[in-house]
Parts: structure tokens; sequence; C-alpha cells
């Protein structure tokens, strides 16, 4: 992640480094290191909030991640056309300036929230609560998350999402696990995008950009989709009724989910030391996981080798405000 580009900073907990704001005094020498650990221990702190918002609604929440124009939001109108008379969706965007985006779903009839960043390279938890003060969870089964396009610096935080799912684009090379590996080690599910591109671009490779995440140590999903005519999408619709399934069944057992966090991240936040791990006034605590877990390389199969992420979060109370 940077950690020094001030892209850690962002609209959402800005407040809390203004000179009269919870962290706004540092250790001498420390500064920057005391700074930045605090922000993210806080992220967590919101993240697990905002997590137990989600569970509380009974809402299955994705955080959506990749480089700018690989095709999240036309994914997004894809999977509304498809699942929308099914079942309840909302978005929020994450773009640096505009609402193009959430002018684009609200066009499809679902409740959409602009998150303007600034500079901010990434959300982080403290924007999305804030996003949630304008929707009504009650009437939501799916809340995606797009996040700003960038393929570092969202990895590193925790939205409160209970899986992060990351886009490749044809155009963009089938490389691009091995050059930004820290995003793709923190995916649930990666989809290969605009694969009607294929004909067009013989360079790149599906098999071969699946050998690149494979690389990393991950047997997160792959699968290759396209939104242009009649698409090819049922592997993601089936993962996604898949996974909305298993978040009720959890919820039923009391329990939570929490994503992977980027390794470089993960090393941050346990720097925080424990109020990185307090999540919640209700006093659940939730831990780090790496994402080595034993998954099965099958598609459908996948998800029952997720069971390492399973958090047990006690009774699921009514979160506050």
């Amino acid at each position: 992640m940077c950690d020094t580009c001030g892209c850690n900073i962002t609209p959402g907990n800005a407040h809390l480094v203004r000179a009269d704001g919870k962290l706004g005094r540092t250790e001498d020498g420390r500064a920057a290191v005391t700074v930045l650990t605090g922000l993210l221990a806080e992220n967590d702190h919101q993240a697990a909030h905002n997590r137990e918002h989600f569970d509380h609604h009974r809402v299955l929440a994705l955080n959506l991640m990749s480089s700018p124009g690989a095709g999240k939001t036309s994914l997004l109108e894809a999977t509304i056309d498809a699942l929308g008379s099914q079942l309840r969706i909302a978005v929020i965007e994450g773009d640096l300036e505009t609402e193009n985006d959430a002018v684009r779903i609200r066009a499809k009839g679902v409740p959409a929230i602009q998150i303007a960043t600034g500079s901010a390279c990434h959300l982080d938890a403290h924007m999305v609560h804030d996003a949630l003060h304008h929707l009504d969870l009650n009437g939501i089964d799916i809340l995606f998350i797009e996040n700003v396009g960038n393929l570092v610096c969202p990895a590193s935080f925790d939205l409160g999402q209970h899986r992060n799912v990351t886009l490749l684009s044809v155009p963009e090379g089938d490389d691009k696990p091995a050059k930004y590996p820290v995003m793709f080690r923190a995916a649930d599910l990666v989809l290969c995008t605009k694969a009607d591109l294929l004909s067009v671009l013989p360079e790149f490779v599906p098999e071969r950009a699946e050998h690149y995440l494979r690389d990393l140590a991950t047997a997160a999903p792959f699968a290759v989709v396209s939104t242009r005519g009649s698409g090819q999408l049922e592997p993601w619709l089936h993962w996604l009724q898949d996974e909305l399934t298993a978040q009720r069944a959890r919820l039923e057992q009391g329990r939570t989910l929490r994503p992977a966090i980027a390794p470089d991240g993960s090393r941050l936040h346990a720097a925080a030391g424990p109020a990185a791990e307090s999540v919640s006034g209700h006093g659940h605590t939730h831990h780090h996981h790496d994402h080595g877990h034993d998954h099965a390389h099958h598609w459908h199969a996948h998800r029952h080798g997720h069971d390492g992420l399973d958090q047990d979060s006690g009774h699921l109370g009514s979160p506050g405000a």
C-alpha cells in the first residue's frame, strides 16, 4: 500500500488527524507509522461496525475492485438486468469526481450513492458508513461497493464487506496478477472481463492469466465473462446466488464473514496492536487470516474451502448509528 503519498488520509477519516482529532497528536519520531497504524485501526473498527449493520439487515456486501475502465459499472448494469427482478440490489459508487457511474446505475431503477473521494485513490470504511445513512438496508439483498479504479490501495482497506471481487479486463493484458499481486491475493473471486475482445486481442490468454493468479498461492475462482450481446455471465450470476445463500446460512448460525486484507496492509494493521482487533462495542473480536486456504479449484466448489474466513461473532445485535 502507499504509505507516503497521503492516500491513507481520506475525506472519510481526515477528522481523526486534525489538531483536535483523536489521532491529532503522535509520538515523537514515529509520527508517520503511528498515524498510519492508528488510521488503519480506526478503519477496522468502523468496518466491523459497517459489517454489523449489513448482518443485522441480512445484506450481502461485495467490494468490486479493478483498474479504471475494467468494466465494473458495465458488469453491475448487466447484473441488474439479469437479477434485478429477483433480488433487491443497491450500489455505492466510488470515484475521485463526478456522479457518472451512479447516474448509470440509477437509470436501471436501482438506488446508487456516489462517493467523490477527491484525491483519495480508494474508499475507506468511514466513507462507506456515511453512504449507508442514505440507504434503506431493510430493502436490500446485495450491496455492491464499486471501489475507486486502482489496482493497489483498495486491497488494503476493509470496508465492512463480506467478499472481494477483482476484475481483470482483456485489454489490460494477462500478466496483471503477476504485476499487481497485492490486489489479486486479496480477491475472493477474479473475473476476466470484456471477453468479447479476445478475438481481436489474441495476445491475451485466459489460461495464462489464471496461471499467474495461481502463482500467488491463491485458489480464488477465476471466470471469463462478457457483458456484450448475449454475454457470458452465468458463472458470475451463479456465484452471487451461492454467496447470498451462504450469507443467510451464516447469519442463522450467528456468524459473519470477513474478506482477506492484502499482506502489506495486514502487517500495518497488526502493528496497530489490539485496537485493530477490537471491532465493535459488542465485544466481538475478528482476526486477520491469510488467503492461502485449501480452496477447491473447481468454480462451483470454491466456497466450501473458504470456511477459514468465517468468524464467530456471537449474537448479532442491533448496531448503533
